[in-house]
């Protein structure tokens, strides 16, 4: 990062953060928030992108997958308008393609959903020379699996029947599993 940029990252604490899951928006805004940052909350691209070309923002948060288009078309807007902005991509369908996308569209890291406000700070906020540390207690494939089927649950307004239509699990396998504790 040069001296201009490490300014900025220091005085310009605006934030962009576009997000259609609203509970996961609302959370993150608020721990956002309660870490220093001037945050801007957006649900679609086209409100994400209108937003850029009022004002564009230091940092932004983006969600990969999105009701009206793709995340990364934010982050190549924010990057035209605002080259020293720096931008994550979240998302709950990670795979190699889509992070090396990311980043070549102008994206300073991708982070998997549920993604930590701390994770999102450190990878707002780390120098380029500095790499992400890996967690060190990560998520294991049992719990990811769970905090998956949680979130369809929700969006589902927890409609069981519905959520295993959705998943494609037969409705008492999937009443099992919520009938159980998270794993670890």
């Amino acid at each position: 990062m040069n001296a201009l940029a490490e300014v900025t990252a220091q005085t310009d604490r605006s934030l962009l953060i576009v997000e259609d899951d609203k509970p996961f928006l609302e959370r993150l805004s608020r721990a956002m928030e309660t870490r220093g940052f001037t945050v801007t909350s957006c649900d679609t691209v086209s409100d994400g992108l209108a937003h850029i070309g009022k004002s564009a923002p230091a940092f932004a948060v983006v969600d990969l997958r999105l009701g009206d288009g793709n995340g990364l078309d934010v982050v190549s807007a924010l990057k035209q308008q605002r080259p020293d902005a720096r931008a994550i991509v979240l998302t709950g369908y990670g795979n190699i393609a889509t992070a090396v996308t990311a980043v070549k569209m102008g994206a300073v890291d991708y982070l998997s959903k549920p993604a930590d406000a701390d994770d999102v700070v450190n990878a707002l906020l780390a120098i380029d020379s500095d790499k992400s540390e890996l967690p060190s207690n990560p998520m294991s494939a049992d719990r990811v699996r769970w905090e998956h089927i949680q979130r369809i649950y929700e969006m589902c307004n927890r409609n069981v029947s519905e959520t295993a239509r959705r998943l494609n699990m037969h409705r008492r396998t999937l009443q099992r599993i919520l009938a159980k504790r998270a794993p670890r």
